[in-house]
């Protein structure tokens, strides 16, 4: 196949050439950003089987970007959630998919039903609004205008910081307010 034409690979063999040429250099760190992405659940198996034995086997670190928490939970230690370029909850893989805290890292974690669990059989209907344009956050909080969590501080005051709660940490005014008042 090395004399093979992109178009004459499919996906999943596409994505092993990428993985082998990141190897070439022997690195310490891989970053893979959506490396199954349009990929059959068969093939993405396999691409994640092939990662996960290289970071065993070969010692590598490797840093998973993807927007389905499905996968991450069960192919990384830790997770961390961003909305508009800021983490908003971070903490063990398993815990931040099956008990999220922070409302987007919900709805995210929502959007992947899971089959045989009664909490999911009814689809949630998506966030309200749109993504704020990066150049133009809005004040306070930047997701508290599809919050269904928001109150009046959380567009009024400060930027939440990430700050322990649980086993994590997560950056919401409303949830830290929550966990201090008793």
């Amino acid at each position: 196949r090395a004399k093979a034409y992109p178009h004459q690979l499919s996906g999943g063999q596409k994505q092993r050439v990428m993985i082998a040429m990141a190897l070439a250099c022997n690195p310490r760190l891989i970053i893979a950003d959506e490396p199954t992405t349009a990929l059959d659940v068969m093939v993405q198996a396999q691409v994640l089987d092939v990662l996960s034995g290289l970071v065993k086997d070969l010692g590598v670190g490797m840093v998973f970007i993807s927007h389905d928490l499905s996968v991450l939970s069960s192919t990384c230690d830790r997770i961390a959630v961003m909305y508009a370029g800021r983490i908003v909850e971070e903490g063990p893989a398993g815990e931040v998919f099956d008990h999220p805290r922070h409302p987007y890292a919900a709805a995210l974690a929502g959007a992947f039903p899971r089959i045989g669990d009664t909490r999911f059989r009814y689809a949630p209907a998506g966030l309200p609004g749109d993504p704020p344009f990066p150049g133009d956050l809005p004040t306070g909080c930047p997701f508290h205008p599809r919050c269904p969590l928001a109150v009046e501080s959380c567009a009024s005051g400060d930027e939440p910081v990430l700050l322990p709660l649980g086993t994590g940490s997560t950056a919401c005014h409303v949830l830290h307010a929550e966990a201090v008042t008793p």
